[in-house]
């Protein structure tokens, strides 16, 4: 808990706000201590990750574009891929579109991701627009883009707009960390995950960034890129 801050000064620092947010590491601090107020089972897993990263990403196509990359991959592997679209300029909008199979492809994509990514694309989303937008528009806005699951989208309402309270519950290493950190007979489907952290509101995205950096210390390996 940050010393000079009561679990409540984010939530009423954010009062009046249309999405409360998660902006600097003073906001992590106070919503890990609201998060412990309302499930003291997560401070022994921040005591045992350390400070939340905060893992802020500039909003736009790009970050979003990483987004579709670190699908269904290793962190590694996204971070690789990246790389190469990087080095190959293929990081925005107007490249993308122009970009062929053969491009996207030798950077790493698979087929169908490099044919989400040209969706993407040539989608129009309005980006700026989607900064002053609630959890489920945004949601619904890049899911509606084809090959767009839920969540590419929550790890960007999470990560590129500071939403404080989404919860990726489809994501493998979330459900992992918390068959470990809550003791379950089995991993969580994304379903049963979602219910459970219900619970966690308005902070179930710091519910979430506990378990993937809980995740790291408990398999020695990130579970977010």
């Amino acid at each position: 808990m940050h010393p000079s801050r009561s679990p409540q000064s984010f939530f009423a620092k954010m009062k009046g706000a249309r999405v409360e947010r998660i902006r600097t590491e003073a906001d992590l601090a106070d919503g890990a201590a609201r998060l412990v107020a309302i499930d003291a089972r997560f401070a022994p897993l921040l005591a045992a990750a350390g400070p939340l990263p905060l893992r802020h990403r500039a909003p736009g196509f790009g970050a979003f574009f990483s987004a579709i990359v670190s699908q269904q991959v290793s962190t590694a592997s996204a971070a690789a891929i990246w790389a190469r679209l990087e080095a190959a300029g293929l990081t925005d909008a107007a490249a993308v579109s122009r970009a062929g199979d053969d491009a996207l492809r030798g950077c790493g994509l698979s087929r169908p991701k490099a044919a989400y990514a040209r969706a993407l694309a040539g989608a129009g989303v309005d980006f700026a627009g989607l900064e002053q937008a609630g959890t489920a528009e945004v949601v619904a806005t890049l899911t509606a883009i084809p090959g767009i699951g839920r969540w590419t989208a929550e790890v960007y309402a999470t990560f590129s707009l500071g939403h404080a309270d989404v919860f990726a519950a489809g994501d493998l290493a979330l459900q992992e960390a918390a068959r470990i950190a809550f003791d379950l007979p089995a991993r969580p489907p994304e379903r049963a995950l979602r219910a459970m952290a219900a619970d966690w509101a308005p902070v179930r995205a710091i519910a979430a960034r506990t378990l993937w950096a809980y995740y790291r210390v408990a398999k020695n390996r990130e579970g977010i890129r």
